[in-house]
């Protein structure tokens, strides 16, 4: 199949073409302790396995003689059972109590025992635990020291299943195609299965997991039932059709096959639940709860660009209106309870043909072509060629975006302009109308991370904008952060609080380890200065600023970064980190390497080599003051993805080795603070999406410890280019890796990226996505079986999925 007609297009090129700078179970030997007969075993169960004990108790004599156990050494997150005994007609039943240390939620069990989950501490910590019977007592100590990565790293490896560390599980929760509804019937994945409009889409991405009670209302701290809502950002096309896609060369796509993936694009949202108690999940295809959000899904236009000519369609004439979001991939969390959605990739959706044959350029004026090449709205016939499908039916024809008509209104020639925004999300309202938050700018958006609220400080949101020498964003709300606002059930009442005015600006990263924050505000944004052979553009008004937002940065001299993903927020110091996925030699030459952006290198990449920097890194940076608001900052690399098999020192720096070493990142996410993962020193999970290191290992996911920012030193680097030239680059480099702050804990099936990550509010279940394995086969070449074959079952095509990881002990996952 000629796939050069339809398809996919990444979007990982670069439109900016303006000269801006480039700038870790301890094992625990418990012993059974026999005294005359008269005392039980009494054994403390901790983590993985059990820790070493220490000195007996004394023993309580008596009528009756009660044990509580002896004393153990566990970490953070351990989840720890108190085993005691009481005889000599003891007086039941028993009881624990924690008499000392920093409280615990303690469970009570039967036969004389106790359940906890060891809290995160900064140093050694005693707990004590008393157990009474009949008015006798005796005590327990356990000692909690601070987190660790106690788990052993997985091998890079090229197995067609996702491996997890030993003392771990890992069980498939939802797939492409699973039903959401009673009538919809079972996936039967040989390419007939259709409407995807009450089916989970394809290319699962971001994820957020959002917690109900009993009786089906919100519930921050719910850990048994909730809400699992997740991205679809595109489409494995050639295994949703029975023998792939038609290709446009041959005539008009049928429109069974484009209305299939168009539904297969935008969000999913599916009740899920804990069955027994003991981390069993399902997912509940009858809930109330479940929708899908698709392409054509109505959305309420909201912000500063509400009701701007730049907006107006056919559909909406006045630009208030909208349909659908496309190619959504990262996300964000907002503290009342809704969800923040990122439109990617769009702009490769839309058929233009700019100075082709179809081209609309004699209808356009020069403003218009100025925004739409720096956007790369420029195909022949769009990724899919959907508006080939029924050029006479409104939801195929919207993907056409030629001026052909008297005016905006009488064609779709803007609709591209309603693309590109970040969504904002009630997944507890399934009649809810989702908005479009117009003030946080139009990009290539790729993360949406509320920073740290703080009362009576304003609430920010940290963007990436996914393309190369693209740039990092942030906006601050006018409105200062009332914590009673999270309490709120109207929450998208609270979104239009806090997204829909304020500022948002664009980073300038400097050479000495500050940035800047510069506004992006019209009357203070200059012209966009002419580049080769497009003018100078002028902005009209701040409507414009945000619809063009790119051009607004390219105009105030943000520094250009090797393609901005995912952002996070380290919920203790409030830092912000970003991935920065790669960079290639044509958009990060030798003598285009900034402090910010500093690696240049050739890379043995199968049988050839490719230059630039194809295994990314990822940066963090601190707010002035503390504050979110701030336009100040610093910052410093966090860490250098490298192959510690090939690189030298100048491209390893941050001295990975077998068990961490990782290329391309893009998935980030901090754990939550409900648990001890997300307290003190806060795990941070790193998620790959390579192409210059598959040759080693399929893509994976690592578990860290970071420190902060400053934590490290200045570097200055030796960078090669391929023809052996050599400059030198001054940076700042994190603290080095090691095994204590930094192992691999998931590899995925063949071909995949790993993409999407949370846990339950406890942290004892960890939801991983498994995005397109077997991307590069098609019905005739299968090239990967999962989820079937991570059950066992080597047939069939791949599809997307969740998949549930577990600690065998019932711990918090990664500690």
């Amino acid at each position: 199949m000629d796939r050069a007609f339809n398809g996919y297009s990444d979007g990982d090129i670069d439109t900016n073409h303006t000269d801006n700078p480039s700038l870790n179970v301890l094992v625990a030997n418990r012993r059974q302790t026999i005294l005359g007969g008269l005392r039980a075993s009494a054994l403390a169960f901790v983590g993985t396995s059990m820790l070493a004990a220490c000195d007996d108790d004394d023993v309580v004599v008596g009528d009756p003689v009660v044990d509580a156990g002896t004393d153990a050494t566990v970490s953070t997150g351990a989840f720890v059972t108190l085993q005691g005994s009481a005889t000599q007609g003891a007086i039941n039943p028993a009881s624990f109590a924690q008499t000392g240390g920093p409280a615990v939620e303690l469970t009570t069990g039967s036969g004389n025992t106790a359940t906890f989950i060891a809290p995160a501490v900064a140093a050694p910590t005693a707990l004590t635990f008393t157990l009474t019977a009949g008015g006798v007592s005796d005590s327990t100590v356990i000692t909690v020291n601070p987190a660790a990565l106690t788990f052993s790293a997985v091998p890079k490896n090229l197995d067609d299943i996702v491996t997890v560390p030993a003392g771990y599980s890992v069980t498939v929760l939802t797939r492409l195609g699973d039903p959401i509804d009673a009538a919809t019937p079972d996936y039967v994945n040989d390419g007939s299965d259709a409407n995807f409009a009450t089916r989970i889409g394809d290319h699962g991405d971001a994820l957020y997991y959002f917690g109900l009670d009993a009786g089906g209302s919100r519930d921050d701290n719910s850990s048994v039932r909730g809400l699992l809502v997740q991205n679809h950002e595109n489409l494995n096309e050639q295994y949703l059709h029975p023998a792939g896609p038609t290709n446009v060369s041959d005539g008009p796509r049928p429109a069974a096959e484009a209305l299939k993936e168009i539904e297969a694009h935008g969000l999913s949202v599916v009740e899920v639940q804990d069955t027994t108690g003991a981390r069993d999940w399902e997912y509940v295809q009858n809930s109330a709860f479940n929708r899908r959000i698709t392409p054509m899904t109505p959305m309420a236009i909201n912000g500063p660009v509400r009701g701007s000519a730049m907006l107006a369609t056919q559909y909406s004439t006045n630009g208030t209106d909208g349909r659908g979001t496309i190619n959504n991939c990262a996300n964000g969390y907002a503290a009342w309870g809704t969800l923040l959605t990122c439109e990617e990739n769009w702009a490769g959706y839309f058929r233009r043909d700019d100075d082709g044959p179809g081209s609309d350029n004699a209808n356009r004026t020069a403003r218009e072509l100025t925004a739409l090449r720096r956007y790369g709205v420029r195909s022949s016939t769009g990724n899919y060629a959907w508006s080939s499908a029924e050029p006479s039916q409104d939801i195929f024809r919207r993907w056409d975006a030629r001026a052909t008509g008297a005016s905006a209104t009488d064609d779709y020639r803007n609709e591209m302009n309603q693309f590109g925004w970040v969504v904002e999300i009630d997944p507890y309202d399934p009649a809810s109308t989702p908005r479009k938050r117009t003030a946080l700018g139009r990009m290539g958006h790729e993360g949406a991370w509320l920073g740290k609220l703080v009362s009576g400080q304003k609430v920010a949101v940290y963007m990436g904008d996914d393309s190369r020498r693209e740039y990092m964003y942030k906006f601050v709300s006018d409105a200062a952060w009332d914590p009673a606002d999270a309490h709120r059930t109207d929450r998208l009442a609270v979104g239009d609080k806090y997204l829909d005015s304020g500022t948002l600006y664009v980073a300038r990263f400097n050479a000495d380890g500050s940035g800047t924050w510069l506004p992006l505000v019209f009357g203070s944004v200059p012209n966009r200065p002419a580049v080769g052979s497009e003018p100078e553009y002028v902005f009209a008004d701040q409507a414009d600023i945000l619809v063009n937002t790119r051009l607004a940065a390219d105009a105030v001299g943000a520094t250009p970064m090797d393609r901005p993903e995912w952002t996070a927020l380290n919920p203790v110091t409030g830092e912000i980190y970003l991935t920065l996925t790669n960079n290639n030699a044509s958009n990060r030459p030798i003598d285009g390497t900034d402090a910010a952006n500093p690696r240049h290198y050739v890379e043995p990449r199968g049988s050839g080599t490719t230059t630039g920097n194809p295994n990314g890194h990822i940066l963090r940076l601190r707010e002035g003051g503390d504050n979110s608001a701030a336009t100040s900052f610093l910052w410093d690399i966090y860490l250098f993805g490298a192959d510690s098999i090939d690189a030298g020192a100048s491209v390893n720096i941050s001295g990975l080795d077998a068990d961490n070493d990782f290329s391309s990142p893009d998935g980030l996410w901090f754990s939550r603070e409900q648990n001890p993962a997300g307290q003190i020193n806060p795990l941070l999970w790193i998620q790959t999406d390579d192409g210059a290191f598959t040759d080693r290992t399929n893509n994976q996911m690592l578990a860290a410890l970071p420190g902060f920012v400053g934590d490290g030193e200045a570097k200055t680097i030796t960078n090669v280019a391929a023809d052996t030239s050599t400059a030198q680059q001054a940076t700042f480099a994190g603290q080095p890796a090691t095994s204590a702050n930094l192992k691999r804990f998931l590899t995925g099936p063949l071909e995949c990226e790993i993409t999407g990550v949370d846990t339950t509010p406890d942290g004892r279940t960890l939801f991983v996505g498994i995005q397109h394995p077997g991307e590069n086969g098609d019905p005739a070449n299968i090239t990967s079986n999962w989820p079937q074959s991570q059950e066992g079952n080597a047939t069939g095509r791949p599809r997307s999925g969740v998949v549930v990881v577990t600690k065998d002990t019932g711990g918090v996952v990664g500690l």
